[in-house]
């Protein structure tokens, strides 16, 4: 096993960005995706060119504790500011990545921390929006976002057959498989955050027990780290953040949590190689910020799950994209594959 650096991540610009370290880009010439990015603390809107380059972005914050029409309100104002950019015209699609569960085959959302939204017909309610109702649509949750906009324009695009991780506060994940995104039937296949690990385990939300989101999530990690006896410094949250901050400085219970937290990760990826046979995995989100304190221990542990000879040959890649893979990547579920050079 092998653990690559990425690149610079990619920061939104007010005018635009591009993944991969390029300049922003200049005046848009051709045709445009629009793309909503729906969270439980913000929803962004952004118009993304056909090369996979965020040209615009805004949002405004979730009314997380509003009902559905509240809720609803705030994804119209942010189509409303979309449809007034001079460059609307050229917009030809719209996709939408959204906290989860999602059913795609529906088009309805339940975004755990959005309570308001339960079974949400969101897809409809787009659709009714003036601007929006002549677009063709395309709905994924999050993760998945993130891995179609990972393959297309970040880290997994070297590759045919990649697992893309969101590892934050829960553990989301996406496939692609053959070059093609691998959404299963209502759009949440390759879910890692829910295999079990562990049939003795932590319970988690989702009912089952000792999943990979309860051993390997920024709230485990900090979970993990209390139970070892682990304090925050004065001042400090005792979240992730501050543990892996501690873990920096070789503090011995920190340094521990991380590596309760990448063995999880481990079996879950090794497990997931086995399944479907798989080249790289991207990890991102905010506990991935945590660098070599979460990927050197990540290393050393798949190297001990991925012992079957297709499996060991998986690269481990930090995502690219940053805070831009949501917009870019709800852009991205308008497609349906994306070229991938050889490795």
């Amino acid at each position: 096993m092998s653990y690559e650096t990425a690149g610079t991540a990619v920061a939104p610009g007010s005018h635009g960005s591009a993944p991969d370290g390029a300049p922003a880009p200049g005046p848009v010439d051709g045709p445009l995706i629009a793309a909503l990015d729906i969270g439980g603390t913000k929803i962004a809107g952004g118009l993304v060119d056909t090369r996979g380059t965020l040209h615009h972005r805004l949002q405004v914050p979730t009314p997380a504790d509003g009902d559905r029409n509240e809720l609803m309100t705030a994804v119209d104002r942010v189509l409303d500011d979309l449809a007034r950019h001079p460059d609307w015209h050229r917009v030809q699609s719209l996709g939408i990545g959204s906290a989860g569960p999602v059913d795609t085959a529906r088009g309805t959302v339940s975004p755990v921390n959005i309570p308001g939204w339960r079974e949400f017909p969101l897809l409809d309610q787009v659709a009714e929006h003036p601007a929006a109702g002549r677009l063709p649509l395309a709905l994924g949750g999050d993760a998945l976002a993130m891995t179609a906009a990972e393959h297309w324009r970040g880290a997994a695009r070297p590759y045919r057959n990649v697992l893309c991780l969101v590892v934050s506060t829960g553990v989301g994940a996406g496939l692609v498989l053959d070059n093609a995104l691998h959404t299963g039937t209502t759009g949440n296949a390759g879910h890692l955050g829910h295999i079990t690990i562990d049939y003795n385990g932590r319970r988690c939300p989702c009912g089952s027990r000792g999943c990979v989101e309860t051993l390997a999530s920024g709230t485990a990690i900090a979970r993990t780290a209390a139970e070892l006896g682990w304090t925050p410094g004065p001042g400090q949250d005792a979240d992730a953040g501050a543990v892996a901050r501690a873990a920096r400085t070789g503090d011995p219970l920190a340094l521990a949590a991380f590596d309760h937290a990448a063995r999880a990760l481990a079996a879950g990826i090794a497990a997931t190689a086995t399944l479907v046979e798989l080249d790289a995995a991207v990890i991102g989100g905010g506990v991935a910020q945590a660098g070599p304190i979460l990927f050197d221990p990540l290393t050393r542990h798949l190297a001990d799950y991925a012992t079957l000879s297709f499996t060991r040959h998986l690269t481990l890649h930090p995502a690219h994209l940053g805070t831009d893979a949501g917009l870019i990547g709800a852009a991205a579920l308008t497609r349906h594959t994306w070229p991938a050079g050889p490795r």
